[in-house]
């Protein structure tokens, strides 16, 4: 139980992100088809190719660099290693809470977009692949980016994270399948509502696990250098988080079940302090009320049709 919800959140994070490439993937194709340039089709996977590619790249530089950080015998390395995964939550926050608003306000424009840039690549008629491929490749990286920099701050939950980013991946393509190739109608604004929802949670729960990060870097700088022990004058509790709010270890452990799925899914820990109560709530309040009202229009259609891509 515990290694597979280790992987459901990079699941949700990796198949709600690949379902929004596959889209502006399969409008290409179907516009290409429409336009009878099929011809440029081989362009279009080329894109999916090296922007998926490239993410791994990304990803795999990523998982070197704390991994090197970990085996280090360094004096700091465990201080740089707690500030670069609160970093990589950060960013992760900052761009998964940007896409997931913008999708939401700006899917009624996907199609038209898509296609008024692939129509200015076709007129460009000796660079119209590389128009093609460098839209698809940008989509494709824009989102693999993005998980691999959730999987990153997801690093001391071991592989698992990895694992789930693949099934949502696979999950992505079939869903791009269905929609593009079999013709299978799919409520792609239900879709994104509940993959939007889940993904709200989850996000909220990275913010107070980069708080844990940043508290626990300078706890171990307090303890590696005495110049620093004013930061931490009691190492064995919260440095900069304040006072806790509840420990539960013996209630409702987060690495039992079910409080493990309350940490997937919700950000639940059983030891809680204060700037994190504070952290979640001022997130979820400002982020989900944006989000919750984007939902008004925004998801009304993503391609002229909530149940169609075509």
């Amino acid at each position: 139980m515990i290694e597979v919800s280790a992987a459901i959140p990079t699941f949700v994070v990796t198949l709600r992100e690949g379902v929004e490439a596959a889209l502006v993937v399969g409008i290409v194709l179907a516009y290409l088809k429409k336009a009878d340039q099929a011809r440029l089709n081989p362009w279009v996977y080329a894109g999916v190719g090296v922007g998926l590619v490239a993410s791994v790249l990304v990803g795999v530089l990523f998982k070197g660099l704390l991994l090197t950080l970990e085996m280090s015998d360094q004096v700091y390395a465990p201080v740089v290693k707690q500030i670069l995964e609160g970093g990589f939550s950060v960013v992760a926050i900052v761009l998964l809470s940007w896409m997931l608003v913008w999708m939401t306000q700006q899917a009624r424009f996907l199609k038209a977009e898509v296609e008024g840039a692939i129509t200015t690549a076709l007129q460009q008629s000796s660079g119209a692949g590389w128009g093609v491929f460098g839209l698809v490749m940008i989509a494709v990286l824009r989102e693999g980016f993005e998980t691999v920099l959730f999987i990153a701050a997801k690093f001391q939950e071991g592989w698992m994270p990895t694992i789930g980013a693949v099934a949502g991946l696979l999950g992505a393509v079939a869903i791009g399948v269905l929609l593009f190739q079999l013709g299978v109608k799919i409520n792609l604004r239900l879709f994104f509502q509940v993959m939007g929802i889940l993904l709200l949670l989850i996000v909220s729960g990275l913010v107070v696990t980069a708080l844990r990060h940043f508290d626990q870097a300078i706890a171990l700088l307090a303890q590696i250098n005495p110049d620093f022990a004013d930061l931490c004058p009691d190492t064995s509790a919260s440095c900069i988080l304040g006072p806790l709010v509840w420990n539960t270890s013996g209630v409702l452990p987060d690495r039992q079940f079910p409080g493990i799925l309350l940490k997937a899914f919700f950000g639940y820990t059983q030891t809680l302090y204060l700037a994190q109560a504070i952290g979640y709530l001022l997130f979820l309040g400002t982020i989900g009320g944006i989000y919750l009202q984007s939902l008004g229009g925004g998801l009304r259609s993503l391609s002229g049709r909530s149940d169609s891509p075509t």
